[in-house]
């Protein structure tokens, strides 16, 4: 749906061919709320949590887990 290979603004006014990245990224949604039942994910038997990177090159990241309740 994003090819890498297409001109994005982003690319010509920071020079670091990652447009693409930005616009899969805003797709793929930034964040995810899951509820805990009994201290367990509540998720489905073929569901599972991944990290997606659309960088065009390594970066170090840092993942935030947050949990609010009683």
């Amino acid at each position: 749906m994003v090819p890498s290979s297409l001109f994005y603004e982003h690319d010509q006014r920071w020079g670091d061919g990652n447009g693409f990245s930005h616009v899969r990224a805003a797709l793929m949604k930034p964040s995810l709320t899951i509820p805990l039942v009994q201290g367990k994910p509540t998720l489905g038997t073929w569901q599972q949590i991944v990290f997606l990177d659309f960088d065009n090159h390594g970066r170090h990241r840092e993942i935030l887990v947050q949990i609010i309740g009683d």
